[in-house]
């Protein structure tokens, strides 16, 4: 399979269970019926999600978060090593944030959370990093252009 291809067949399946529920900041997989889609693609990567690490109440409040976040960035910039997500805090506390990433690093341990104040408390902002080829995954799982 060529990397092409991987990446193609990863981003289809990513799309299948996006389609399924939530868990992120964008939709993502919670249902058993999701669950031949995860194995799959946690045998073709190192990088899958445990939708089971939460509870239902927790998915539904991290549901919220990350439709929230989602509504809220204001940039997205590419790094080195991943992507930024950057918010107003009149549109997202701290601890929002920091309750977004306290879910999210249970059930996608693989992630390196980076959370920054900058501007002088006019800018917050989440990098999202992590091992080789954690890019190609964050834009497939978060649909990002």
């Amino acid at each position: 399979m060529t990397k092409t291809e991987y990446f193609a067949a990863l981003t289809t399946l990513t799309l299948l269970a996006g389609s399924l529920g939530a868990t992120g900041l964008r939709n993502r997989s919670t249902q058993e019926s999701g669950k031949a889609d995860r194995q799959v693609i946690a045998t073709q990567n190192k990088f899958y999600c445990n939708s089971k690490a939460l509870t239902a109440e927790e998915r539904a409040h991290h549901k919220r978060l990350g439709d929230k976040l989602t509504r809220a960035r204001k940039a997205l910039v590419e790094t080195e090593k991943g992507y930024e997500f950057q918010f107003s805090p009149s549109d997202v506390t701290i601890a929002e944030l920091a309750d977004w990433v306290t879910a999210e690093s249970k059930c996608c341990p693989f992630f390196d959370f980076h959370m920054d104040l900058e501007n002088q408390g006019k800018l917050i902002c989440l990098r999202l990093t992590g091992e080789q080829g954690i890019k190609q995954f964050i834009r497939a799982e978060f649909m990002l252009p």
